[in-house]
């Protein structure tokens, strides 16, 4: 027995990655593992997605982009990609030393500056490798990447130009594609101003790889495909629109298991936890379960989240601490010490899902996993 394990279904991630190369027809499939793989695990998560079909792995920053090419799952500096090898491809923001970091793992780099390009063409110079790099078009999420569609395409000039650098993608993201009762159609606005950047792009570089589409983009709209979608959300088997993933044929990668730790009688009028946020309104069983917002249970699902414990729902009561949590188990239990206690997953018929948490705290499905921490333990299931 573990205090606690968060346990990780590698084949329904498989699973995952082959629904969603289904769904995208003749366009690549590009596994986003960044953020140690949504907290599933980063090189585990890489492994299994490129088994299940995808062919280029998105980190968000070059210590990722090491991480992943140390444990061997891409090819490394000296991989070209291609002929059946797969992709590593760094999206965000880095400086001088985080450029040397991801060119030595292999990886393509996000560019949107001329200063930036020309610092790639120099690092890889000095290194002794070809950089390749993807033009970023900012069509309205405001953040990373040149507004001007015509920037873009002096990039990719430049690029090609330059005999240390080649020219490898033109990509955009999304700012609203998951929230499909957007009125004002922004997610096609920006769907409009890219269309002709990568299509300017391409008929200069015909070998350029277009990508836009996020794991929402990819159910909602085709037009979003281009020749690659880099999903993230929902090769974990978690919505990208925050409902059941098992209405678009995804299964839920991650579940969060502990224990009971102890079972205490409660008179009525006895507290649990910091504060006394909770006092038994009648005699009561209580449950101790070893985990808390140190391991990521969030503080603020006190009094407002169940865990399962042989397959039925028990309600957290008082103040998630950070390293217990208090169950009611009602006024007559059958319970024990040592029995399991699921945060999310499923038990028996009952299924506590990340987007459920989500909804009580205000937040997404990512955070929910993302906040899982170290000191949780990933097991294979």
């Amino acid at each position: 027995m573990e205090r606690a394990v968060a346990r990780i279904d590698l084949g329904a991630l498989r699973a995952n990655c082959e629904r969603l190369r289904a769904e995208l027809g003749e366009a690549r499939l590009c596994a986003v593992v960044k953020a140690d793989g949504y907290g599933h695990g980063a090189t585990a998560c890489a492994e299994a997605a490129l088994a299940g079909g995808a062919t280029t792995l998105a980190v968000a920053v070059a210590t990722e982009a090491a991480e992943v090419a140390g444990a061997g799952v891409v090819g490394g500096p000296d991989v070209r990609p291609g002929d059946g090898t797969p992709d590593l491809f760094t999206l965000g923001a880095l400086t001088e030393r985080e450029v040397d970091v991801a060119l030595g793992a292999g990886s393509a780099i996000s560019v949107w500056t001329p200063g930036f390009l020309d610092l790639v063409a120099a690092r890889a110079r000095a290194l002794g490798r070809i950089a390749r790099v993807h033009l970023k078009h900012d069509s309205g999420m405001g953040r990373l990447g040149t507004f001007d569609g015509e920037e873009v395409v002096r990039l990719a000039r430049a690029a090609a130009a330059d005999p240390d650098l080649e020219p490898a993608g033109v990509w955009t993201h999304f700012a609203t594609a998951d929230e499909p009762d957007d009125d004002e159609g922004y997610f096609f606005e920006q769907l409009a101003r890219f269309e002709p950047v990568a299509e300017a792009v391409r008929a200069e570089h015909p070998g350029i790889t277009v990508h836009a589409a996020n794991s929402a983009a990819v159910y909602r709209s085709r037009r979003s495909h281009f020749d690659m979608a880099r999903c993230g959300v929902a090769i974990y088997g978690l919505d990208p629109f925050q409902l059941d993933p098992a209405d678009r044929g995804l299964v839920p990668v991650l579940s969060l298991r502990s224990h009971i730790a102890a079972v205490k009688r409660f008179p009525a009028g006895q507290s649990a936890g910091y504060g006394r946020r909770w006092r038994a309104s009648e005699d009561t069983w209580i449950g101790v379960v070893p985990l808390g917002y140190g391991d990521g249970v969030r503080r603020a699902l006190t009094n407002d989240c169940d865990v399962l414990v042989e397959g039925r729902r028990y309600r957290l009561v008082g103040t998630v601490s950070m390293d217990n949590l208090t169950i009611d188990l009602g006024p007559e239990t059958a319970v024990k010490p040592g029995a399991e206690a699921v945060l999310i997953g499923r038990q028996g018929e009952e299924e506590i899902r990340a987007e459920e948490l989500a909804a009580r705290l205000d937040t997404i499905n990512y955070e929910i996993t993302c906040a899982i921490s170290p000191r949780v333990p990933r097991r294979a299931a």
